[in-house]
């Protein structure tokens, strides 16, 4: 005997997709929170790690700046240092020089001329004085040329003053101060010129014909 479904299956199979697009969908918006869950906390630990390596970062350039400080100071005190060295190495070689600058000055000082004032200007040394004539003062600059130890010898002022018995000029020239013994820079390129080699003496020529009987 066939049997006949007389129930609503029409609805019963709308129902049934209705509550199959709904878990679908429930199912679908799961997966998208998880999704959006996951890719937050991606980024967020991105954002995290980038945030710690700036830190440290931050901390390493502070650590350099500190440095780079330390570094400036001892730079300085080197400078202050080599400054010194340049000065006691400069005093130590101008000593010897000195010495012979005063020895000069009173060696290259002829009769009828004193000295009244001596000043240093780095190379350039002022001498003050007075003299019986102009002759005097001349012969004073000559001397000074041939000294060795002072060059180019320049008279500023000579003129007839009364002061001083027997010595009615007074006078003020300047020289530059000169080292015979310092090295030569005959080329001009600022570096002193190396020094020259001994000469060899020559070999002996061998006497001309034999002894005499």
């Amino acid at each position: 005997m066939a049997r006949i479904n007389l129930l609503p299956w029409r609805a019963e199979r709308r129902k049934l997709r209705q509550k199959e697009f709904l878990t679908m969908l429930g199912l679908s918006a799961v997966a998208a929170v998880v999704l959006a869950f996951l890719i937050i906390s991606y980024y967020n630990a991105q954002i995290s790690g980038q945030t710690e390596r700036n830190g440290f970062l931050r901390d390493q350039i502070t650590q350099v700046d500190a440095q780079i400080k330390e570094i400036e100071a001892l730079d300085q005190k080197k400078a202050k240092l080599l400054a010194r060295k340049d000065v006691i190495e400069q005093l130590q070689a101008n000593r010897s020089q000195m010495v012979h600058l005063f020895d000069s000055l009173v060696r290259t000082i002829p009769d009828g001329v004193i000295l009244t004032s001596i000043k240093q200007e780095g190379d350039k040394l002022t001498l003050e004085g007075r003299s019986q004539s102009n002759a005097r003062v001349s012969t004073y600059m000559r001397n000074l040329e041939g000294s060795g130890w002072m060059t180019k010898p320049d008279l500023s002022i000579i003129e007839a003053k009364a002061g001083e018995p027997g010595l009615p000029y007074t006078f003020m020239l300047s020289v530059m101060l000169a080292n015979p013994n310092a090295p030569k820079d005959t080329d001009g390129d600022g570096v002193p010129d190396a020094p020259a080699a001994p000469a060899t003496p020559a070999p002996a020529a061998p006497a001309q014909g034999g002894a005499a009987p």
